[in-house]
């Protein structure tokens, strides 16, 4: 609960503070306010606020609740007049003459009397009213020993906050700055810095969010409505995904389908056989591809397409998996129970190779820091390495499966893999706690969002589960109507603020929903195989890729970019075939 650092002198926030009330309440209310003793004032009922006067077509807007809540914006946006007027000619005012009058004691610093009237103002939860006390004596506390009157900073914490019987803690530390006054001022450290005495503005702006929003209307209150309304119709827009799709006030959301990359921009073959595996990096510049033809393959993206870069030799069984590096500079791939190999991305060499002798690899990720690289072994054990091939740490146990994604999360805390057929494990490396999330059939793969807030589950029974692993483990969506009999298929998060969730299958068709409300957007076909994986580019909303049996990767678009691509081999259909 304490003060916000303020660089202003106490004198100088003093003379402003009657300028600062005008944009909290009517002037014209406050002078008629001021005429009876706080003391002898107590809150009246405002205009209409017992009747059940509405507003709107679903008779759920109280008329009082709305014109309180304009007069509120007119103040904040500077329209002194416009406000006031609306007051006098609605009879509907803002705030009561004793919340006024509280207001004002509060900007002038008259604490004894504002914590009388405090009690006044009609508040029937105790605590709240101790909270509120608690800061306006604290303010009373900081300001005296700004003014160097330490034993009334004494008597202020011993006669008044003390007897209050809250935030003890608090209390403590305001005792030490009796002790050094100076601690209070300094600004060594942030944490120091928080506990100057804030401006008394500020004060008010902390007690309206403790009081009532009935006594006291939160700042911005019509702002976080509107706002509110439009970001709902925003996630409610089944084909939301564009930053330049602006929104109006004026008429409702929507977004048509063409926002949905539907149309395949590009074919790339460069693999021999099934491609099991595919990764956009975090920058959106890069593609990388995995195949049973024991390769992988690094794509280069730009303003006219996708473009290959690099072949990646050197592995002995198919590539499962790859995982990019922090920065995009560099690349590891997993062989089938075999090494786990980091690439340099710009020239295609193949920096080191991650081993265990009589062992093999089956998963790998990096540390946030991209100073570390994280393997699953076909042991069920995890392995973490420094980059130069020291094992630095291992989690023996039931850790992992032969065959397995594996997740480190942003901060570096959490390894996330599968070590049951129906369980996940997040395991936290710094508190040595892990959690499970359990599903009652086979878990076949999942992905990790952007935020490192849910996790996409993909399951042996042809469902996606959505998970929210923030705080305690929760089941928030399920998506149907891809097919799986047989193979590992993966799923992604992608679109603008990962809106949508796509998928592959074994019809050959791609598959997005939209993550909110589960519903299916588009089946994309075009496919001769089954589609093993699919990529949502993470710097463009409007381009997916996906990878299959057909040894071939779709790469999708808006179906207004089909039309300006030149090419006579394919009806507006670029192949690159990994010469170029």
């Amino acid at each position: 609960m304490g003060g916000v650092e303020d660089d202003e002198p106490t004198s100088k926030r003093m003379k402003l503070s009657f300028e600062e009330l005008r944009g909290l309440s009517n002037s014209s209310t406050l002078k008629e306010s001021i005429v009876g003793s706080p003391r002898d004032l107590m809150a009246r009922p405002l205009h209409s606020e017992g009747g059940e006067e509405v507003l709107g077509s679903k008779g759920i807007i109280k008329k009082v609740e709305f014109v309180r809540i304009i007069a509120k914006a007119l103040y904040s946006l500077g329209y002194i007049k416009s406000a006031a007027h609306l007051e006098e000619e609605s009879g509907i005012a803002l705030h009561s003459s004793v919340v006024n009058v509280f207001m004002q004691q509060i900007l002038e610093g008259d604490w004894d009397e504002s914590v009388i009237t405090l009690r006044n103002i009609g508040l029937t939860n105790e605590m709240t009213i101790k909270s509120a006390c608690f800061l306006i004596l604290e303010q009373k506390f900081f300001e005296f020993l700004d003014e160097e009157k330490v034993m009334d900073a004494l008597k202020t914490l011993r006669a008044e906050i003390s007897p209050l019987c809250i935030n003890h803690s608090r209390v403590h530390k305001l005792s030490l700055f009796l002790v050094s006054p100076s601690r209070c001022f300094s600004v060594q450290s942030p944490k120091q810095a928080t506990l100057r005495p804030r401006s008394r503005s500020k004060l008010l702006e902390e007690l309206q969010k403790l009081l009532p929003p009935t006594v006291m209307i939160p700042e911005r209150r019509l702002e976080h409505l509107v706002e509110q309304a439009l970001v709902l119709q925003r996630d409610a827009c089944m084909f939301h995904n564009s930053l330049d799709k602006e929104m109006s006030l004026y008429t409702d959301h929507q977004c048509a389908r063409d926002q949905i990359p539907s149309s395949a921009l590009q074919i790339l073959q460069a693999h021999a056989n099934e491609i099991w595996s595919l990764q956009f990096s975090q920058n959106g510049k890069y593609l990388a591809s995995s195949s049973n033809d024991c390769s992988a393959i690094i794509w280069e993206v730009d303003a006219n397409g996708i473009s290959f870069k690099h072949k990646l030799s050197g592995h002995l069984k198919p590539i499962s998996s790859v995982s990019w590096g922090p920065d995009d500079h560099q690349l590891l791939t997993c062989g089938v129970e075999e090494v786990v190999r980091r690439w340099d991305v710009f020239s295609g060499e193949c920096l080191h190779v991650y081993e265990k002798a009589g062992l093999g690899l089956v998963s790998c990720g990096w540390s946030p820091d991209g100073k570390s690289i994280f393997s699953g072994v076909n042991d069920k054990s995890i392995s973490m390495w420094e980059l130069d091939g020291k094992e630095v740490e291992c989690w023996k146990g039931q850790r992992t499966l032969k065959i397995s994604d594996l997740e480190i999360t942003s901060d570096g805390k959490q390894i996330i893999s599968i070590c049951k057929e129906t369980a996940i494990s997040l395991l936290d490396r710094e508190a040595k706690v892990e959690r499970f999330i359990e599903e009652d059939q086979t878990i076949t793969s999942f992905s990790l969002s952007g935020d490192n807030r849910f996790l996409l589950v993909n399951l042996l029974n042809q469902e996606i589960h959505l998970w929210d692993i923030e705080g305690d483990l929760k089941l928030v969506s399920k998506y149907k109507g891809h097919k799986r009999t047989r193979f590992i298929i993966r799923s992604c998060f992608g679109g603008l603020k990962q809106a949508f969730i796509a998928s592959g299958s074994e019809d050959s068709l791609v598959y997005i929903w939209h993550r909110g409300t589960g519903e299916l957007v588009e089946a994309l076909p075009g496919h001769s195989g089954a589609v093993n994986c699919v990529s949502w580019n993470p710097a463009n909303p409007h381009m997916l890729a996906s990878a299959s049996d057909d040894r071939t990767i779709r790469i999708w678009g808006l179906n207004n970019l089909s039309a300006k691509r030149k090419d006579t081999r394919s009806n507006c259909i670029h192949h690159c075939n990994g010469s170029s």
